[in-house]
């Protein structure tokens, strides 16, 4: 038997990382388009970018990002394919949101201690939920922490890039008084909030391997439902309905109204009708159980709202139609009107350093009990 090389010592394991590569080469593989280059292993991406000559004026969109806390849900779990559909969605979904279509993505797992297995099985996610959009993984990394990460613990994130014809580009520019306002739901909490909700499952001391009475799963699985991907869908609504959609809102970090100020320009605002649909049974729960109304925790998870379409009003039931078409929730929340002038207390009007259109929750959500405000 060999003896264990200084780095070894050290605690990385280079071997396992091989071991791991090989693992989830197939699903890589897999995502792959016919226009990347240099299959797996490969000190960069590769990508053929002749398409871009078929646009008259190609505008590159990218977008990076994690899955935040909802991790340590999956490590407590033992259950890793699911995040890397959530990391798909966090990066993928903001580059539609400009009208681009994802062209391919990369990946970084950071890990205390490489398991060939479960590194594996994190990139099978990512991969598959990355064919599901059209989107090849070109590339991407897995670093061992031994030290800084215990050796269960790991973080991951990704970056994507698209193409967008400048002319065909989504801008809140494109946004009117008038427009119908057309929600698609989330598939749960998604990847936002989950500070939250592991201090109130911590708070209430509950067993995330347990089924509780409200779910028909264990409370683990239940917190760890995969994102729901709209890219797919919201291509084919722009080719069949070219002009109607006017912008997108991807709805994470901040919530509904945050999100939804950001592509809305000042002077004009949107009321959200919060009859028009119920959050998510998990969402109920959660707040309930922390003591908190649900409009209390409107800032913090997306409410059963992962993506709004603000479209022209005369094909608002044809888009809506198209989306449920394609699998997805979708229904009418709003209208855009022109804003009063006045702010209330309750009215969002910026978000991440971007003033914007003025957003308001209002009314009570239908088949709850619990308070809107």
């Amino acid at each position: 038997m060999s003896e264990p090389s200084p780095y070894q010592s050290s605690g990385v394991d280079t071997t396992a990382g091989d071991r791991a590569v090989e693992l989830m080469r197939a699903a890589v593989l897999g995502s792959h388009s016919p226009r990347v280059m240099g299959g797996v292993g490969g000190f960069a991406g590769l990508y053929d970018a002749s398409i871009l000559t078929s646009y008259t004026h190609p505008i590159l969109a990218t977008s990076t990002d994690g899955v935040g806390t909802k991790v340590a849900i999956a490590q407590a779990m033992d259950v890793h394919d699911t995040i890397g559909w959530d990391l798909v969605g966090m990066v993928v979904d903001d580059i539609v949101v400009v009208g681009a279509t994802p062209l391919f993505m990369t990946d970084y797992i950071a890990c205390g201690r490489v398991v060939p297995e479960r590194i594996a099985a994190i990139v099978r996610g990512i991969a598959e939920a990355a064919t599901s959009c059209g989107v090849s993984l070109v590339g991407g990394e897995t670093a061992e922490h031994p030290g800084l990460l215990d050796p269960d613990e790991y973080d991951v994130a990704g970056a994507a890039t698209g193409v967008v014809e400048a002319g065909d580009m989504l801008d809140p520019a494109k946004v009117r008084a008038g427009d119908a306002v057309i929600a698609m739901a989330s598939s749960g909490l998604h990847s936002n909030g989950f500070s939250l909700v592991r201090k109130i499952v911590a708070d209430q001391g509950w067993d995330l391997h347990a089924t509780r009475p409200e779910f028909s799963r264990a409370l683990g699985l239940e917190l760890l439902e995969p994102t729901m991907l709209y890219t797919a869908a919201l291509l084919e609504l722009i080719a069949a309905h070219p002009g109607a959609l006017h912008m997108l809102s991807h709805v994470t970090g901040g919530g509904l109204a945050q999100n939804l100020s950001r592509v809305i320009p000042q002077g004009l605002a949107i009321d959200v009708d919060r009859s028009t649909w119920s959050p998510p049974t998990v969402m109920q729960v959660l707040a309930d159980a922390g003591g908190f109304t649900l409009g209390q925790v409107e800032d913090t998870w997306n409410m059963g709202i992962g993506m709004v379409a603000v479209v022209d009003a005369a094909q608002a039931s044809a888009v809506t139609a198209t989306l449920r078409a394609s699998g997805h929730q979708a229904w009418q929340v709003g209208v855009v009107s022109e804003s009063a002038g006045e702010v209330s207390h309750d009215t969002i009007t910026s978000a991440k350093g971007v003033e914007g259109g003025a957003i308001r929750l209002v009314g009570t959500y239908a088949d709850s009990s619990s308070a809107s405000s």
